[in-house]
Order: structure tokens, then C-alpha cells, then sequence
């Protein structure tokens, strides 16, 4: 680290830069590291200090993973090729998933956050590609959030699809095309919005709260006996459930956790470890988001499985079960100028 300051780092202050560097975003926020107040100047007072330092080596590091996404014209033909991939079509969660696998998007970028929305920023020029791909017609969508590739897109080459930004942009400055800003916005707002306050809701209840809204939406979900068990001592695991398929029954444990950001591998290798010699299934409930690592961990060929349900997943089952949330439907008014007229 560079300061504006001839003199070099003493030996405490690059003991203290080297340990920052090392960790996490998110341990950094809580390092313990000593206000340095001894080597100033008169003008500018301290070189560093524990804010200061902690502000600089984030906003580096933010730096540097923003240079290295992916722009929305750099997402448009993955997208095309994720879909085929899927059968031809797929919601946003697994055409998301499915473009970061092929992409190998490493954590740090996919969990980047936009400087002024709850959104990360891949998901959010992902959505950008999708309109543009929309407007040229090689997808189309439908209102449960499928998105679909048409005869156009499962027949396009990388050659046409680079010429997707260009034609849209102008054909909307010919007028030909309603400018694609508004939609890919809309779709943006729509999921940001509810969502993001949503687990904001979820992020204010107490512990045990939010284990009996596991517990409920399991009930809801078709478990029963389901118990919340959640105490010292009990290696994590929060409850138990039993879910019922027609003859069959199956035990599993649950773990509910409010994390903001991503859950790791380690997470996962945990809670497993919980569930020897008490239950073959497991499912692991967050509001954070699951790294690559964690899913591969709960899928892994010889261990007993553990689904997983991150934030976006739990917002869709509570909005399907109505669990603190209530869908209304707006009645639009449209007027078919052409039936008037051709009575």
C-alpha cells in the first residue's frame, strides 16, 4: 500500500496491511486493528488509521474485481448457449447458475454487489442481456419467469448474436423499437424490490424466529412432525422433519441460517458431519447465497445429500406459499383500436 507520505511504512503498519490483505471482505469490517496516531504530518494528520485502512484495501480490491466482469454483450451469447444446454429453457436461478458454471465465474465476482442496490452486479447485466436478446427475438419469456429460446436463437450463430447490441440500439434510435431500458429496468425493480425487502424483513427477526418460519414453511411444504430443535450443543442442526410421499417417508434434518453473504463448503462438510447416524437427508435453509464449492459439497457422489435453498429460493417458496407475503393482481385496461374500428 502507497501513502502520500515520503516516509516508509513502519514495521507495525505493513504487519497490519499484510494481515487486512489476507482476509475477507467480510472480516475486515471486524479486524482488530490499533488507531495508528504517532506518525503524522501537521496538514494532513494521520497517514492511517483503522477506518482508513480498512476503506482503502476494499475499495482496491472492488476495483479489481469490477474490471474483471463480465459486460452485459459478454453475457449475451452464454446466455443462448446455457439455454440450449437446458433443454431450450429455464428459469433465471438456473440459467444464472448454468452461465457462471460455463463462464467458471469465481466467487468474488459472482458475489460483487452494485454500489447502490441490493442486487449483484453479474444478475443484474445478465438481465440486460436477456432484454436485448428479447428485442431481436432469439428469447422470449413468459410471466412465471421462463425463459425460452426460439427457432431464431436455437439457429444463431455467435456472429449474429454479436450483432444483437448494435441492431437494438438502432432500431430504437429509428424508432422502430420501444427503448429496451424500460423493460430490462422493470424486470430488475420487480426482483430487487420485493426481494430485497423481503429478507430484509427475514434479517430483523430474532433466531428462533426465524427457525419457526422454517418450521412453517416446511409444514406448508408437505413435512410433518416437525420439530425445531436448535440448542447448544446440538452441532448445528435446528430441526427435524419428516416428509411423505405417497408410501414412502423420509427423516431429515434441517439448519436454518441468516447469512448476508455466502455459505461455504465448510458449512456444508459440517452439518453433514451433524447428521451421521441420525439421518441420510439434510437440508441446509440461508438467506445468503451458496458458493460453487457448497453446492458441489451437498451433491458430492458417496456422501448422504443436503439440499440446498439460498435467499432467492426462499423468497419464491414464501411467495408461493403466501408465508408473509401477498400477490395482488393490477387490472390493465387495453383498448383494440382495431376491433372499434372494424364494427
Amino acid at each position: 500500500m502507497e501513502t502520500d507520505n515520503s516516509k516508509p511504512l513502519s514495521a507495525r503498519q505493513k504487519a497490519d496491511i499484510a494481515r487486512l490483505e489476507a482476509m475477507p471482505d467480510e472480516a475486515i469490517d471486524t479486524a482488530d486493528i490499533p488507531e495508528v496516531t504517532d506518525w503524522s504530518d501537521a496538514v494532513r494528520g494521520p497517514i492511517y488509521n483503522a477506518r482508513a485502512l480498512r476503506e482503502t484495501i476494499l475499495a482496491s480490491r472492488a476495483k479489481t474485481v469490477r474490471a474483471r466482469l463480465p459486460s452485459f454483450d459478454q453475457l449475451l451469447f452464454p446466455t443462448v448457449v446455457a439455454l440450449r444446454a437446458l433443454g431450450g429453457s429455464a428459469n433465471v436461478k438456473e440459467l444464472s447458475d448454468k452461465i457462471a458454471l460455463d463462464l467458471q465465474l469465481p466467487e468474488e465476482i459472482l458475489g460483487f454487489r452494485r454500489p447502490t442496490a441490493s442486487m449483484n452486479e453479474v444478475p443484474y447485466r445478465a438481465a440486460w442481456a436477456r432484454t436485448y436478446l428479447k428485442r431481436r427475438g432469439y428469447v422470449e419469456n413468459t410471466a412465471r419467469g421462463v425463459w425460452t429460446l426460439t427457432q431464431l436463437g436455437r439457429d444463431a450463430l455467435p456472429a449474429d448474436i454479436a450483432q444483437v447490441p448494435r441492431d437494438v440500439r438502432r432500431l430504437s434510435a429509428a424508432g422502430s423499437l420501444d427503448t429496451p431500458k424500460t423493460e430490462a429496468e422493470a424486470e430488475i425493480a420487480s426482483e430487487e424490490s420485493w426481494k430485497a425487502r423481503l429478507l430484509e424483513s427475514i434479517g430483523r427477526m430474532s433466531p428462533p424466529a426465524f427457525e419457526r418460519l422454517a418450521q412453517r414453511l416446511l409444514r406448508e411444504s408437505g413435512f410433518v412432525k416437525v420439530e425445531v430443535t436448535g440448542r447448544s450443543g446440538d452441532q448445528g442442526v435446528d430441526g427435524v422433519g419428516v416428509l411423505r410421499i405417497q408410501l414412502l417417508s423420509f427423516h431429515v434434518l434441517f439448519q436454518c441460517k441468516r447469512y448476508k453473504d455466502t455459505v461455504g463448503a465448510s458449512s456444508i462438510r459440517d452439518f453433514r458431519g451433524a447428521m451421521v447416524g441420525r439421518s441420510d437427508k439434510g437440508l441446509f435453509i440461508t438467506t445468503g447465497r451458496f458458493t460453487r464449492e457448497a453446492r458441489g459439497e451437498a451433491t458430492r457422489d458417496g456422501a448422504p445429500p443436503i439440499e440446498l435453498i439460498d435467499g432467492e429460493d426462499l423468497c419464491d417458496l414464501l411467495k408461493d406459499r403466501r408465508i408473509g407475503v401477498s400477490v395482488e393482481t393490477v387490472e390493465r385496461v387495453v383498448i383494440l383500436a382495431d376491433v372499434l374500428a372494424a364494427i
